[in-house]
């Protein structure tokens, strides 16, 4: 994992910090465009993989990037906003930690004039641009792998991410929208863990207990929980009666489908999102045009296609 420079949202010291940006210069005398960025959380795998991509592009286009991670807070995440405010950055990308109470953040940046970029969640408040994927979309794959496989018929488990962000209510509301096309696929208990591996092993033991061979499927809304649910019903015995579908296709879930423990993933393009994020940004704050909406689109990953998909 990169290191993660946290600047201190003291006004003295950001006073320091813009002159020391509006005095540095790009290879071409330029002024040296500076965009701020605050990610979700920086213990997440996928998180990880969509900044990593930034951090590159922004190197490789002389842009200096000042990094915070939100720690899931909203409250932190808009102070980190502030802080970029006051710091007169050019341009901000921001990863959302909730749809409602990360908003007022788009507000203040778009009030100060600064363009903000929302990546990979969204936000009530509309940035000036959203680059993600559509997470309604990647929940419809999932559960329509779950519904052939069980042939329409069977109990289903779902494990929600962080509760109140875009992703979570997205994938919910895609979810529910297939087993409303197969009323022999019952949905017999829902719960979040947080996006967490550890958390969603935890649940899962707790619904072997309640649930035991009942329980057929499980769709959870990103890989760490679906390993997490893996982990524990491989423990109890019980992981070759039980599909488990996730979202993100990060490294351990594709080495989990190549196992076939996990029986499939839903892959979505962090490198895609990052880049685009730090593009758009530079755009915008260079006056040049710009897409206000960019979708990546998802894929369903299975042992079948697995090798397109493995590095």
């Amino acid at each position: 994992m990169k290191p993660i420079i946290f600047y201190s949202f003291s006004l003295l010291i950001a006073s320091v910090l813009t002159s020391c940006n509006q005095s540095s210069s790009g290879e071409n005398g330029e002024k040296k465009l500076t965009v701020g960025v605050s990610m979700l959380s920086m213990q997440n795998e996928f998180i990880v993989n969509v900044h990593d991509e930034i951090e590159k592009k922004a190197k490789a286009s002389d842009v200096e990037l000042i990094t915070v991670d939100a720690e899931r807070s909203a409250l932190k995440q808009i102070e980190q906003v502030e802080s970029f405010i006051a710091q007169g950055v050019d341009a901000i990308i921001m990863n959302p930690c909730e749809v409602e109470a990360s908003s007022p953040a788009v507000t203040k940046a778009l009030a100060a004039n600064i363009p903000i970029i929302n990546v990979n969640s969204e936000t009530t408040a509309k940035p000036s641009a959203f680059i993600g994927s559509d997470d309604v979309e990647s929940a419809r794959i999932a559960m329509k792998f779950i519904a052939e496989k069980l042939n329409g018929k069977g109990n289903v488990l779902m494990i929600h991410g962080y509760m109140g962000q875009a992703a979570q209510i997205k994938r919910e509301q895609g979810a529910r929208e297939i087993l409303k096309q197969y009323p022999g696929l019952k949905l017999i208990a829902h719960q979040t863990a947080e996006w967490d591996r550890a958390k969603a092993m935890a649940l899962m033991e707790n619904w072997i207990q309640s649930y035991g061979n009942t329980i057929n499927a499980v769709f959870a809304q990103n890989d760490e929980m679906g390993l997490g649910a893996v982990k524990a019903l491989t423990d109890a015995g019980l992981k070759d009666k039980v599909v488990v579908v996730s979202i993100d296709a990060i490294p351990d879930a594709l080495q989990a489908v190549q196992k076939s423990t996990l029986d499939a993933t839903v892959f979505q393009n962090a490198e895609q999102q990052g880049a685009q994020a730090i593009e758009t940004a530079i755009k915008i704050a260079k006056g040049q045009p710009y897409e206000k909406q960019v979708l990546i689109p998802f894929q369903l990953v299975t042992k079948d296609n697995l090798t397109k998909f493995m590095k």
